[in-house]
């Protein structure tokens, strides 16, 4: 007989208690299910669910689109507001520095940009016809291209035509245009991605799966169903521009939260109005006298208007259709580059450009710099398009403005940083961006109204 050992005895005892335990919690029931409820049905749920765990992994890699709340809304948890420190320093700064504007705008710049561009633009009936290059594809890509087209140049062309349309009607749609075009453009691509996808996963199961397994159950894969006119039109009102084949959604409306998002919108337009009235009481006499565009307060116009569009229109209209994604800025008054406030202080742009236009030019081999330079240049284009049309005159302002980011985000990318790359972001937004449109105003005062003055 051997030596028993009390040790490893105890040892034993415990390893079968741990068995036992393990055999026990086994036994419990699954899902509100026995166990041998769920031994019975495992083929079946496996049959039922591989289908949907395909559609989820044949989209995910096109989703850009997650339930989250604004920056500005007190459930969010966000408390950095550096940036509106150095906001009040630099308006400080600028304040006095009203003496140095005075002087300049006085004596005034002798050389006019105007005159040097307007060289290539005095015969414009001179130039080549724009065409549009139409390759050997599918009549559907046609169809794109011709819908895309007349969805630019048909209001322009109304706007433009059509003496009754006044700058601020033609603005607002020209803008419901250009956000229908960009959506429209979203929704063309990420279906056709998910087509894609589809036809690279059926290639893959067609090795493994018969023809008649194929085209059964697999055909529901390729074609998820989302293409309907419901499902159209909730893009089309949703507050983004990227396309989804599921966005994540609230699960209710609050309607508080609607009533205070209604709220704060009523008292931006009134405060607009009343900063409207203002600006042109105190605007038109001073053009006529002395014309010094600069000291009109439109920074503060801009500020209002982010506000009531990118936070409580949007969230308004989010919480409405229970979008989940209400992430439409970020922190941009904490911008220390200008690179990081294109990217973040207009988040639905960003992410389409991004997604639609950035990444797919780096797909087919441009470099980083070809590519940011063309979004720039994409989104100057649309700046002027949107500001020149409207006005029925065309100065290029917007879109010498726009193009002029690139060498400015690369001086105080490389040169300032902190609390100075943060002043020098806020000192192009309170100069740069207000004094574009200012010349906008200043050239269609001079234009429609210099007769009257005189």
């Amino acid at each position: 007989m051997g030596d028993w050992d009390p040790a490893g005895a105890a040892a034993t005892r415990r390893r079968r208690a741990t068995l036992t335990a393990g055999r026990t919690a086994s036994l419990q029931p699954v899902n509100g299910r026995s166990p041998a409820a769920c031994d019975s049905s495992v083929t079946a749920d496996v049959c039922a669910n591989d289908g949907q765990r395909r559609r989820d992994r044949s989209v995910e890699t096109v989703r850009c689109h997650k339930t989250q709340e604004s920056l500005l809304t007190s459930t969010s948890g966000f408390n950095n507001y550096r940036g509106v420190l150095n906001w009040c320093v630099v308006m400080l700064v600028l304040s006095n520095a009203r003496l140095f504007l005075e002087n300049l705008l006085k004596y005034g710049v002798l050389v006019d940009p105007v005159q040097v561009i307007s060289l290539f633009l005095n015969d414009p009936y001179s130039w080549p016809a724009a065409c549009l290059v139409i390759g050997s594809e599918l009549v559907g890509f046609l169809v794109h291209c011709i819908n895309f087209a007349l969805m630019l140049t048909f209001p322009a062309a109304v706007v433009l035509l059509v003496p009754s349309v006044t700058p601020v009607g033609g603005a607002f749609v020209l803008g419901s245009y250009t956000i229908l075009f960009l959506k429209l453009y979203s929704y063309k691509d990420v279906n056709l991605w998910c087509r894609e996808l589809s036809t690279v996963k059926a290639k893959k199961l067609s090795r493994s799966l018969s023809s008649q397994t194929l085209n059964g159950g697999d055909r529901k894969v390729c074609y998820p169903g989302n293409l309907t006119i419901r499902d159209m039109y909730y893009f089309v009102f949703a507050p983004t521009l990227c396309y989804e084949l599921n966005f994540p959604r609230s699960s209710t409306i609050r309607m508080s939260f609607l009533l205070r998002r209604l709220f704060e919108m009523f008292m931006s337009s009134i405060l607009t109005h009343f900063f409207l009235l203002f600006a042109h009481q105190w605007m038109i006499p001073v053009i006529q006298s002395s014309m010094k565009p600069l000291e009109v307060p439109n920074h503060l116009l801009w500020l209002i208007f982010f506000y009531w569009f990118f936070h409580s229109s949007m969230n308004f209209t989010a919480e409405l259709l229970r979008f989940g994604d209400r992430q439409f800025y970020k922190d941009w008054w904490n911008s220390e580059t200008v690179t990081y406030f294109w990217q973040n202080w207009n988040i639905p742009v960003h992410k389409w450009c991004l997604r639609h236009f950035y990444k797919p030019l780096l797909r087919r081999g441009f470099s980083k710099i070809i590519s940011q330079s063309a979004v720039f240049f994409l989104s100057a284009f649309f700046h002027e398009y949107l500001v020149s049309v409207p006005l029925r005159m065309f100065r290029l302002w917007a879109f010498t403005g726009m193009m002029a980011q690139l060498p400015l985000a690369w001086f105080v990318g490389n040169f300032l940083r902190g609390n100075y790359g943060n002043a020098a972001v806020w000192m192009s937004l309170i100069i740069g961006q207000p004094f574009a449109v200012l010349m906008y105003v200043h050239d269609y005062y001079v234009l429609h109204y210099r007769e009257e003055a005189q």
